[in-house]
């Protein structure tokens, strides 16, 4: 449950900042939780190898958004990636991070519409926003690792639970309880060799 929650929490903060890779990434991660979720309830144990792969590619995406706010390799923080170019905008955290004082000089003065852009200045941030970011990703990676294991415990439970399942005449070789086999005189044969 608090996978959701943190989910949740990170979609909220995608949407303010326009990022449609991310809140893409979210949405699906919150359904497959859910998923999941109704996996664990229900003994569903495909449901919850579901959960399993999806928690591997949701470290991985993780690891790319570090990558990402860190410019590493190729990455850059400033591309245009995470919102798939159709909009200018950035991280929500840019602007409003803790202890930012965000100022916004208009390029004119006068009438202001909705095409007029101004200059943002941000100042007296206690913590660059990437580091924010970075910081939101750790913690999903390290969520996404326990529900992981977890999960996969689960699994291992459910199916050893349902290999150990007897009933009587089932599958164990050796039964407490022997069945004596009487032959009977209305065995059923196919009619062109019973005449």
């Amino acid at each position: 449950m608090r996978t959701v929650v943190l989910a949740l929490e990170r979609q909220v903060f995608d949407f303010l900042g326009y990022q449609w890779a991310p809140i893409l990434a979210n949405f699906f991660h919150i359904i497959i939780v859910i998923l999941g979720l109704f996996g664990t309830i229900q003994y569903r144990p495909r449901y919850i190898v579901v959960y399993t792969v999806w928690a591997a590619l949701w470290v991985a995406w993780n690891v790319f958004i570090i990558c990402f706010y860190l410019d590493v390799g190729g990455l850059s923080k400033e591309s245009d990636l995470l919102t798939f170019n159709i909009s200018a905008h950035h991280s929500w955290w840019s602007e409003h991070g803790p202890g930012c004082v965000r100022r916004e000089m208009q390029e004119a003065s006068g009438v202001r519409t909705t095409e007029s852009h101004s200059y943002i200045t941000v100042m007296g941030c206690f913590m660059d926003y990437q580091y924010i970011e970075v910081m939101h990703s750790s913690v999903q990676i390290l969520v996404a690792l326990l529900g992981f294991v977890y999960a996969c415990y689960v699994v291992s439970a459910i199916t050893e639970e349902e290999d150990s399942f007897d009933f009587i005449g089932g599958f164990d070789p050796f039964p407490l309880y022997h069945v004596n086999e009487k032959s009977s005189h209305l065995l059923l044969k196919p009619m062109h060799l019973s005449m």
